[in-house]
């Protein structure tokens, strides 16, 4: 079976995070859909500025490939990962092209796509389902010169700001698809990530959701 990973650096300990006004990205055509979980709903919009992934998602959901989709990875101050339908089938079985956009980056409540490595996938193409919403920490600004300095990247300030005050995982930017970001229900993130987990990160009790496409 494939498996879906991420770059994993230094976790910090996680500080209770305030909502953050994430209706910046927002100019009003975006599709919203609303992810229905055992722990409450998330309500996300998805980015036009990544169509490919837009579209291949709307298409999964329209063809019920996520109806009681289940979490499958949980790491708590890091991502909650779903994607594989309800049958067990890890994936569609095709990629999508990488749709980097810099103004879209891994604040918490972040969508964005899994992939496999660069070593068999340096063109950082996208699984066909699989995603993950990403739960992260808060840093400071020593911190983040710090990651800054280790990754070579610079940090916007809207980066900067969003990764003091709401958290995120700022290592993982420019290396994997964001495509979205959850609006409402950050605290339904907080609730999944700290289930209870067992080895490989799989919740021990199945959490599943639907996802909905508001019209």
């Amino acid at each position: 079976m494939k498996k879906y990973f991420f770059l994993l650096l230094t976790v910090f300990t996680l500080i209770e995070m305030p909502m953050y006004a994430q209706e910046n990205n927002r100019s009003g055509n975006e599709i919203l859909i609303v992810i229905h979980t055992d722990y409450g709903d998330m309500t996300a919009m998805l980015y036009n500025e990544t169509p490919k992934h837009r579209d291949n998602f709307i298409k999964l959901v329209k063809e019920g490939w996520y109806e009681n989709s289940p979490f499958h990875r949980v790491i708590q101050d890091f991502m909650i990962q779903c994607g594989s339908n309800a049958n067990g089938r890890q994936d569609p079985g095709y990629l999508i092209d990488a749709e980097f956009i810099p103004k879209y980056f891994h604040k918490k409540g972040a969508l964005a796509a899994a992939r496999m490595g660069d070593n068999v996938n340096p063109e950082k193409k996208s699984s066909g389902s699989q995603f993950y919403i990403v739960h992260g920490q808060k840093y400071t600004d020593s911190q983040l010169t710090m990651h800054g300095n280790r990754l070579g990247k610079a940090f916007s300030k809207e980066q900067s700001e969003a990764y003091k005050t709401v958290g995120g995982t700022p290592h993982l930017d420019g290396e994997y698809t964001v495509f979205g970001e959850v609006i409402q229900g950050l605290d339904v993130i907080d609730k999944i990530a700290a289930v209870k987990t067992e080895q490989p990160n799989k919740p021990v009790k199945d959490i599943k959701m639907t996802i909905e496409i508001l019209e």
